[in-house]
């Protein structure tokens, strides 16, 4: 079994992108469309890179990388929104988040963005 990603946005669409590109890659994807739905398969699954989408029903995605971050301090959580704000950026920080995508993302750089948090992982459980 891979590296899992998890992925949680309220268009399905999105959450298809992102699982037909991230399994080509060799990960295996969880997704979800709302942020209670990504709580239940964290309580499964250890899964320690998330993308979010900022924007959803219920549980917005500040409020899931709070959540998150509370019992799962290294995970790498990223945002993706389609209204990027300096506002919303320094929430992002102040949330938990690692870093922040404006859609449309680029492929490649979640690639990239992906390849990095393993790496950082994997040197932060060599530390322990």
């Amino acid at each position: 079994m891979g590296n899992k990603i998890l992925c949680v946005d309220d268009e399905p669409m999105i959450l298809e992108i992102y699982e037909s590109a991230f399994k080509e890659k060799g990960y295996t994807v969880f997704t979800a469309t709302r942020g209670e739905e990504a709580l239940k398969i964290l309580e499964k699954e250890n899964i320690q890179v998330m993308f979010t989408d900022l924007k959803m029903p219920g549980m917005d995605g500040l409020e899931l990388c709070r959540r998150i971050k509370k019992d799962n301090p290294i995970a790498c959580i990223y945002a993706v929104t389609g209204f990027g704000s300096l506002f919303e950026l320094s929430d992002c920080r102040e949330a938990g988040f690692d870093d922040y995508f404006t859609k449309p993302v680029k492929l490649e750089a979640l690639y990239k963005t992906v390849e990095d948090a393993f790496e950082k992982i994997e040197r932060w459980k060599k530390r322990q």
